[in-house]
Order: structure tokens, then C-alpha cells, then sequence
């Protein structure tokens, strides 16, 4: 499957932005599918998941109230709802997708081998 992410841009402190993932070449109704961004300089880290029917999400503490992922594999697509923004939320954000085993709440980035090139968000204050 390839995923490609677009959505990001810049933002001010208590902004939204709404990012979209679609997928091409297999249905992504067969992955779960998660976000996860890397901020320049450091490492890349667990944003968001949510499981192949959309029945249970998980998401990173940092994040949790004020995100929102959803999926809609008719469309073949993932989106990530980020309100509340603030300036620790810069990074490039990356859609991911997992086929095999996938523990939703670990976010670990292994087991999700199917990278989409990433969309920068940025936050100003």
C-alpha cells in the first residue's frame, strides 16, 4: 500500500488543522492504520491509531482531547482532526499502516512497515 499525506501548513497557537492520508494500490480496510510525527532534532514518536474497522483508537497522552483520528476505508482514507494546537505540536506528521499484529496503545513504529512521506505542521505563537 502506498500513503501519502497532505493537510499540514502553518497554524497559530489554539489553531486547527485537519490532515488527510489516502491510500493507494491495496484497501486499506486490511490496516491498522496510525500517525506519528518527528519534531527536528528529536526522536520520532506515537501520535494517534485506530484499528481496521475504526472500533477502537488510541492515542498518545500529549495529544489525547484534543485530536481526533478517523478513517474511511470506502474512500480508502485516514484523517487526523488536531484542535487546540500549540508549539509543541511542529513536526512533520506521518500516516502509517500495519497489517500484521498491531498493539494499538503501544504506537510502536515497527510494527506499522508501510510509511507515507510526511506533511509539516507548524505552530506559531
Amino acid at each position: 500500500v502506498q500513503l501519502q499525506a497532505s493537510g499540514g501548513g502553518f497554524v497559530q497557537v489554539g489553531g486547527s488543522l485537519r490532515l488527510s492520508c489516502t491510500a493507494s494500490g491495496r484497501t486499506l480496510s486490511s490496516y491498522a492504520t496510525a500517525w506519528f510525527r518527528q519534531a527536528l532534532g528529536k526522536e520520532r514518536e506515537f501520535v494517534a491509531a485506530i484499528s481496521r474497522n475504526s472500533g477502537v483508537t488510541s492515542y498518545a497522552d500529549s495529544v489525547k482531547g484534543r485530536f481526533t483520528i478517523s478513517r474511511d476505508n470506502i474512500k480508502n482514507t485516514m484523517t487526523l482532526q488536531m484542535n487546540s494546537l500549540n508549539t509543541e505540536d511542529t513536526a512533520v506528521y506521518y500516516c502509517t499502516a500495519g497489517n500484521g499484529i498491531v498493539t494499538l496503545r503501544a504506537g510502536r513504529p515497527s510494527e506499522y512497515p508501510f510509511w507515507g512521506r510526511g506533511t509539516q505542521v507548524t505552530v506559531s505563537s
